[in-house]
């Protein structure tokens, strides 16, 4: 299951000469009023006759039909439904006396759901579109139309369409609700990592169905409630790294995904293949992964197998075929560098895909500021992110870098600042503006006299004094938030 960003995307005006349409928009015109048709005659086959009628057989085939005709040449559909209107990837359909009847009985279906927006990917199938419209036929709760609509959906098996509210359903998350929101997908998470690691290390079979809806939820929760999720990133527990780590570079990946454009099929690829970047380490042996000194030559070169072997870990995953190659792909390249020289090393030269290189800058910005058996003093946000732009040697992607900073900011969530003021401050969100990646919003946990504020004061450091137009407070530096005594996590829970 996969839900839509809550915000719609404001759509283009209608369009004024029809017949100046372009060749391809007529195509979409036709393709779009009969994948709707085929939408409605599935929709009232399934309320009239049970499943194995042959009518309803029909109708679903030829619901699929359409779907897959036009799925050849888009590589997705997004139905919207606003006011009185219908919108196939952002064109207009145009209404006439026959269609007005069957537009509306959709969108008056949909809308019962508080649904304003269909999307539906490559791979769709028959058993899918089977699910979904049942619970579009079925009673929606008056309380939570919507969400009720997401909850039932995330209990079946559908994986390649998805639902987005409409503008007056849109959920109003208050800072209180994102937080609770984001918490539980990350706990959820971390659970689902965890038992997928646990089982693959006893050598049991894993299967694949609640790994992909925790991805999902991660990949709702960046679409739609960004800073909430992010800032989860700094529970960094030391007893649970490899657990929380995953989860982290899955947050990490697919807000990086999302900064480059990708369409969120692709962020739930990606977000899956990080999630399970490092599921190789369950066949490295425990002394090796748990040990507080350095490596030796002959240790090092065995833990080097690790992304080798995640490969074939997922070959021991249930539901393989569901399974993208670029997840398996990430696992194994994930410590490659971009000029060649990180491991595993390959029989024959390859560049790694735009997928791994992602994943490997947020593996790389994640464990470096993380405290771990053999890191006890983790480097703070923005050191990590000057050496990880500055010192090619390290062999990140410098692009993906330059994307992951605007991302996060020079001071990423969770960074301990000191301020001009002398207050001490962690940093809570950064700031859109690319004018004022320096000036992210903070919140002031001590004041000037080393007193703590509670609860503590948030401040945004854009904000300029009117007359002469200066920043009212400024960062002096970043410091180590354990000389304070402070877990940065417990500012965002």
């Amino acid at each position: 299951m996969s839900t839509l960003p809550s915000a719609v995307p404001m759509l283009p005006e209608p369009r004024a000469h029809p017949g100046a349409q372009t060749s391809d928009e007529r195509g979409l015109q036709r393709k779009g009023r009969n994948l709707l048709f085929a939408v409605a005659t599935a929709l009232r086959s399934l309320q009239l006759y049970p499943l194995e009628n042959q009518a309803v057989a029909t109708a679903l085939a030829e619901l699929d039909g359409i779907t897959q005709e036009l799925l050849a040449a888009e590589d997705q559909i997004a139905i919207r439904f606003v006011g009185d209107f219908f919108f196939v990837n952002d064109l207009r359909l145009r209404v006439d006396l026959q269609s007005y009847a069957t537009y509306g009985t959709v969108g008056r279906a949909l809308a019962r759901h508080g649904i304003g927006e269909l999307e539906v990917f490559r791979g769709a199938t028959i058993p899918e579109w089977t699910a979904l419209l049942a619970l579009v036929n079925a009673e929606p709760d008056p309380e939570d139309r919507f969400g009720a609509f997401l909850e039932r959906l995330g209990r079946t098996a559908v994986l390649h369409l998805a639902v987005g509210p409409d503008r007056e359903s849109e959920p109003d998350l208050r800072d209180e609700e994102s937080r609770r929101m984001a918490k539980r997908a990350y706990a959820q998470t971390v659970a689902v990592a965890r038992e997928v690691m646990g089982g693959l290390r006893m050598g049991k079979g894993v299967s694949l169905r609640p790994v992909k809806r925790a991805v999902q939820s991660i990949v709702d929760q960046v679409l739609t409630n960004e800073t909430s999720i992010v800032g989860l990133t700094t529970l960094r527990d030391y007893d649970e790294y490899t657990f929380t780590h995953s989860v982290n570079v899955c947050i990490f990946s697919v807000a990086l995904g999302k900064k480059l454009g990708l369409g969120k099929h692709q962020l739930y690829e990606l977000g899956l293949g990080a999630l399970l970047h490092d599921v190789g380490k369950v066949r490295m042996p425990l002394e090796l992964i748990n040990k507080t000194g350095a490596l030796t030559a002959d240790e090092f070169r065995v833990l080097q197998e690790h992304p080798t072997e995640g490969l074939l870990s997922m070959f021991d995953m249930r539901g393989l075929a569901e399974l993208p190659l670029r997840a398996m792909l990430m696992a194994y390249e994930h410590h490659m560098k971009v000029d060649q020289t990180g491991y595993p090393v390959s029989a024959r030269p390859r560049d790694p895909t735009l997928f791994g290189r992602i994943v490997a800058v947020a593996d790389g910005f994640d464990a470096a500021t993380t405290k771990r058996s053999y890191q006890a003093q983790p480097w703070p946000p923005d050191r990590v992110l000057r050496e990880m732009r500055d010192n090619p040697a390290r062999g990140f992607d410098p692009l993906l870098v330059k994307a992951f900073i605007s991302m996060t900011g020079i001071y990423p969530v969770g960074s301990v600042v000191i301020l001009d003021t002398f207050e001490l401050a962690i940093v809570c969100e950064r700031n859109p503006r690319p004018d004022a990646m320096h000036q992210p919003v903070v919140q002031v946990i001590y004041d000037s006299m080393g007193v703590r504020v509670d609860p503590p004061r948030r401040l945004d450091l854009a904000e300029t004094e009117p007359a002469t137009g200066k920043p009212l407070r400024s960062i002096i530096k970043t410091t180590d938030p354990e000389r304070y005594g402070i877990h940065v996590g417990d500012y965002f829970v």
